[in-house]
């Protein structure tokens, strides 16, 4: 089985500096933080964001496949600090995840992970030492799914912990400069958030995000 994240876009900026519960899908900033959040059925997942970097999701099988998570766009080479608990039995995983243009790519650095790897069905290209822990470096090629541009053809590049770990510090750098030498290079940023995903299951993260500052 094919597991891969399929976002949700919009034009939406709108700041809100006081704690909005249950976001609608989509896109947008609570305080300094960016935001997104998509359900493949709209519907079956909950998403509280609150002002100071914390976020939590609920989901179920209702909702088919769901992203949702908070960062920054655009993302960057930067050190990522995160905490919380992701309790993911199914299908489901907690990433830094975002987008590049120019070219189109659609990046992963996972973290942790439930039932299924989800660089499972990609190839694995070699191994990136990192945060005191060991990543997996895989590369796939998405055929016209959707994007941050549209329905697109787009390259993915994951990088997936093999000691899973639910809170600590991700240099973004490491990876970035690990895939660039197995010939992945991205683009210009677009957003990077640390993300929950779920698919075909239930579960529930709570995670607090902040900038560590450039790598």
């Amino acid at each position: 089985m094919t597991v891969m994240a399929m976002p949700h876009f919009s034009n939406s900026t709108e700041r809100e500096l006081l704690r909005r519960a249950n976001v609608p899908q989509g896109t947008g900033y609570v305080g300094n933080y960016f935001y997104s959040l998509w359900t493949q059925s709209n519907g079956g997942a909950t998403m509280d964001v609150e002002n100071g970097g914390q976020y939590s999701l609920t989901w179920t099988t209702a909702s088919q496949n769901v992203v949702g998570g908070l960062g920054w766009n655009p993302g960057s080479s930067q050190i990522i600090n995160y905490s919380g608990t992701f309790n993911s039995p199914g299908n489901g995983y907690l990433s830094v995840y975002g987008w590049t243009t120019n070219p189109l790519i659609e990046y992963y650095i996972v973290e942790s992970y439930g039932s299924y790897n989800p660089g499972s069905a990609a190839t694995l290209l070699g191994t990136v030492t990192s945060d005191g822990g060991t990543y997996n470096i895989y590369h796939t090629v998405r055929v016209n799914q959707p994007s941050i541009i549209g329905t697109a053809t787009f390259d993915q590049f994951w990088s997936v912990r093999q000691s899973h770990r639910v809170g600590g510090s991700v240099n973004v750098a490491n990876h970035f400069n690990a895939w660039r030498a197995h010939g992945l290079t991205l683009g210009t940023h677009n957003y990077q958030i640390l993300a929950t995903e779920g698919y075909q299951s239930s579960g529930s993260s709570s995670i607090t995000v902040s900038s560590g500052g450039p790598a």
